[in-house]
């Protein structure tokens, strides 16, 4: 599942492309609103809120998407050709200079725009939300607080606590801490740090396709431990490891560095966790 900094961009790419242009093909292909044609709306806005996207038109009402795991908008100009299969395709958003393609959206809803609290309402607060500041960290620490006793690599993930991470950022966060991501919340120590150091890496990521926590965008230098099983950590050597955490089927591949990172792990699992095609980056969603 997409980084709520590869939703951002997806939604800040669509924003400049889409916002203030009236639509002349508005086409929903997802089973539920085939009936809804968009055409001749104005679209006002696109906006992020952790990992889903609004996009607001000037009739009150709003289309959202999530990308779960295979979801993404391409940017097309009128007459290119698609780069997935038009079968994929489930809304269509065209104006007189471009086209907006959401493929694979599983997830889409057309609601009002006064309603949109009842998709997101239940989120912790958006890592990337551009008023982030005192109010939001410390909500933050208060949710993250109340799990104590979750292991803290699950919370992370949990979008209840801090809407926007995902698998690569709670990996490589957990490295950086020192900490594998099976150590209780209560023993993680700084809290404050965890949810600084969360904010930090996402929003420096935001505004490219490359995401990187080492802060080299080389290609294989990217990330700490993420996807890197089996190769020697980039600290002290030692081989990356891997396991699943969590219940089925919501396990996700965790790595970690058995010298840098203290705190209790399973036994590590071999598979083939190298890195995704095309990594470093993301998928091309919004360009």
């Amino acid at each position: 599942m997409p980084e709520g900094d590869t939703v951002y961009l997806a939604g800040k790419r669509l924003h400049t492309a889409l916002a203030g242009q009236r639509l002349v093909r508005g086409e929903l292909r997802h089973p539920r609103l085939v009936q809804h044609d968009l055409a001749g709306s104005t679209v006002g806005a696109v906006v992020p809120v952790g990992k889903h996207l609004f996009t607001r038109f000037d009739d009150g009402r709003s289309l959202h998407s999530h990308f779960r795991m295979d979801g993404a908008w391409h940017l097309y100009r009128p007459g290119m050709r698609w780069r997935r299969p038009a079968h994929e395709a489930r809304a269509v958003l065209e104006t007189a200079d471009r086209v907006a393609v959401g493929f694979a959206l599983h997830d889409l809803e057309l609601l009002p725009t006064a309603d949109e609290h009842t998709l997101v309402g239940h989120l912790g607060p958006d890592l990337l939300d551009p008023a982030w500041g005192e109010e939001h960290a410390a909500e933050a620490l208060r949710r993250m607080s109340a799990r104590a006793d979750h292991q803290l690599g699950l919370v992370l993930l949990e979008q209840r606590v801090m809407a926007g991470l995902g698998n690569l950022y709670r990996n490589d966060i957990c490295f950086l801490l020192g900490l594998t991501p099976w150590v209780p919340v209560r023993e993680a120590g700084d809290l404050p740090r965890v949810i600084a150091l969360s904010h930090r890496l996402l929003s420096s990521n935001k505004d490219r396709p490359e995401q990187t926590t080492t802060g080299s965008l080389a290609a294989g230098e990217a990330h700490w431990v993420f996807e890197r099983a089996g190769r020697p950590c980039r600290r002290c050597g030692a081989r990356i490891r891997t396991a699943d955490q969590g219940e089925p089927p919501y396990a996700r591949v965790t790595y970690w560095c058995p010298r840098c990172q203290q705190g209790p792990a399973p036994r590590p699992v071999r598979r083939n966790t190298g890195p995704r095609r095309g990594a470093p980056g993301r998928p091309p969603a919004g360009r």
